[in-house]
């Protein structure tokens, strides 16, 4: 059996985004406030401290998010209930996050999908962001 043809990023990411629809900012605003859509948060800590969080998202950095959305996991976060849960994926500028939901997709999740432009389009939007606080003493 031969080694698969080696692909780019940008076609990686045309594959990947191809498998489901995005969601914008206002939209992905709307569903959650509805309650259809829970916002989960995968950028690290230091752009959380620079550019602030949505309010009520779900932080859970990249490298634990599908052991924290698994709702089979035995690390699932308490949001985890099912795989027909709607989650939006928020990175730093929307990249990241499209890779993130393909990986939920294998795991069961086929609602998952990510945020156009990530949490900078977001922000652009004027959606609600607050800073992050920081523990005292710091």
């Amino acid at each position: 059996m031969s080694a698969p043809e080696p692909v780019g990023i940008d076609e990686l990411l045309e594959r990947v985004r191809s498998g489901y629809g995005r969601i914008e900012a206002r939209e992905a605003y709307d569903a959650w406030h509805a309650g259809d859509a829970l916002l989960v948060d995968i950028r690290y800590q230091a752009l959380r401290e620079r550019d602030g969080v949505i309010p009520g998202a779900l932080v859970v950095e990249r490298n634990e998010l599908e052991w924290r959305l698994d709702p089979r996991g035995s690390h699932r976060t308490a949001a985890a209930t099912g795989h027909d849960l709607r989650w939006v994926v928020v990175c730093n500028e929307g990249y990241a996050s499209s890779l993130a939901v393909a990986a939920l997709h294998q795991l069961g999740l086929h609602r998952a999908t990510d945020l156009v432009g990530g949490f900078q389009a977001w922000k652009a939007a004027g959606l609600p962001v607050r800073p992050t606080e920081r523990p005292a003493g710091a």
